[in-house]
């Protein structure tokens, strides 16, 4: 582009230094020119942590509240291809006044059939019920955003249930490829990498002051089983990444550093980088490699794929803690 001046500007100003005001400016218009508000994505999950846009209207045309974003990080596979057709789904099941707990056994329904027909070696059948599974679990939440009804409840529905389907898919990846020791292997590695996954892109939101509000509680017996059962299970895995997290960069620091060096470094230690590969190994993305696989009749593939995902956090832990080491 190429800008004519009539006179000298007084203060010369480096482009750089207008990046975060073109950012925001960026981000203000595409709040104000939604062409399609009730599109958005959302985050009702905990184990499959995905982005949410902003909703300004429902599908009846009203003011709907806002969607907070939980996701610092894009998964392609997501965006691409299941957040389109489960933009198509969510204003016809918000028409029909389907819950969106419904929704969410629904999807939780549609997992435990896949394992089933997996388990008894119907490969191609077991491939296409996942995605269509991942339609459903990316859609449960949207409709809860666009019809006003997120709940905690809904929440730990959402990741309890995936958790409970993963761990059935494996066992049966465990039967159907003979290998059960290495599916137990490869379910434990998925679960640890959803985990750093969520982690990460929590510290990098807290990092930044962009941290989202959750719904509010509502007290019922449901919830606080549901409660109990999630901090009994991911509960002690989120305390489990955060300090190792933690401790790796306080190794890092440096005694006689500021705190506005110490701030820095956190930035630096937590990037936008790392968080966009994590998204990358979110649960769409698994569960189309694993259909990709079935599909083609090598389900012994995707065990070893899992695995390597967790190995492939190792390069992202060094790269981490050279940018902290850097900034000290």
């Amino acid at each position: 582009m190429v800008i004519l001046l009539f006179r000298k500007r007084a203060d010369a100003i480096h482009e750089l230094d207008g990046l975060e005001e073109a950012r925001e400016l960026e981000r203000a218009l595409e709040r104000s020119v939604h062409f399609c508000p009730v599109f958005g994505s959302h985050d009702t999950s905990i184990y499959d942590r995905r982005q949410v846009t902003v909703s300004t209207e429902d599908v009846s045309g009203t003011a709907a509240p806002p969607a907070e974003s939980r996701r610092a990080g894009r998964e392609l596979v997501l965006e691409r291809m299941f957040r389109p057709l489960s933009n198509l789904l969510v204003p016809v099941l918000a028409r029909t006044g389907v819950a969106p707990t419904a929704v969410v056994l629904a999807n939780a329904t549609t997992g435990l059939v896949a394992a089933l027909a997996l388990a008894r070696g119907e490969l191609l059948a077991a491939a296409l019920v996942l995605q269509l599974k991942t339609l459903l679990d990316n859609a449960d939440g949207q409709l809860a955003r666009v019809t006003g009804r997120v709940t905690l409840t809904g929440r730990y529905l959402d990741t309890e249930a995936d958790l409970v389907v993963n761990a059935l898919v494996f066992a049966a990846l465990g039967h159907v490829t003979g290998r059960p020791v290495l599916a137990a292997v490869a379910f434990v590695a998925l679960t640890l990498v959803l985990a750093v996954d969520y982690n990460v892109t929590e510290l990098y939101r807290e990092q930044r002051g962009l941290s989202a509000a959750s719904p509010a509680s509502a007290g019922g017996r449901v919830e606080r089983v549901l409660e109990r059962i999630y901090a009994m299970s991911f509960g002690q895995l989120d305390r489990l990444v955060r300090t190792f997290s933690e401790r790796r960069f306080a190794r890092l620091a440096v005694a006689e550093a500021s705190p506005e060096r110490v701030d820095e470094a956190r930035l630096a230690y937590i990037d936008g980088l790392a968080v966009n590969t994590l998204a990358n190994l979110g649960l769409t993305t698994q569960l189309l490699a694993l259909g990709v696989c079935l599909a083609i009749g090598v389900p012994e593939a995707y065990l070893w794929i899992a695995i390597v995902g967790l190995l492939a956090l190792v390069p992202l832990q060094i790269r981490a803690e050279r940018r902290a080491r850097a900034v000290f």
